[in-house]
């Protein structure tokens, strides 16, 4: 086997770029968020605001440290795309009022109707993956389990 071959025993350091894990994930992300990016348009949302927008369909009224741990994000980075969906009226920001210093995050009623109109999208993703839905799930479990193995190897 050639050093160049990835199931190689000699591999050799560094890999190539087309042979890092790291580049197939960053390469593999950008192509998702602009397949993205044409589908929310007509909604006015950003990927970032459309992934506010589906914790928020899954559960109204959240602490926004609760969205951001979803995300894995500090609250802080959320706040100008909160910022703009509520200047956009699809969301009210709050304190709460059990603490002051937490904002929870409330639907509008316009960010509830968008609800319906951005449930074409997911079938829009599936058909240009080329993939069954059966592949598709193992592929995000296996996605899953390796940002766990990624987030715990930092602690």
């Amino acid at each position: 086997m050639s050093s160049s071959d990835p199931t190689s025993t000699e591999i050799k350091h560094p890999l190539p770029l087309d042979q890092q894990l790291c580049f197939a994930l960053y390469s593999t992300s950008l192509a998702m968020t602009q397949l993205y990016k044409p589908l929310l348009e007509p909604l006015g949302l950003t990927y970032p605001q459309y992934l506010v927008m589906l914790i928020l369909w899954e559960g109204d009224g959240l602490p926004l440290k609760d969205i951001g741990a979803r995300l894995g994000q500090k609250s802080g980075a959320l706040t100008p795309v909160l910022k703009r969906l509520e200047e956009d009226d699809l969301v009210v920001r709050e304190r709460d009022e059990k603490d002051e210093r937490a904002l929870k995050i409330h639907l509008s009623e316009k960010g509830r109707a968008l609800r319906e109109a951005a449930s074409g999208i997911g079938p829009c993703l599936i058909e240009a993956t080329a993939m069954h839905l059966d592949e598709l799930m193992d592929l995000r479990k296996t996605l899953v389990q390796l940002r766990g193995n990624l987030v715990d190897s930092q602690n």
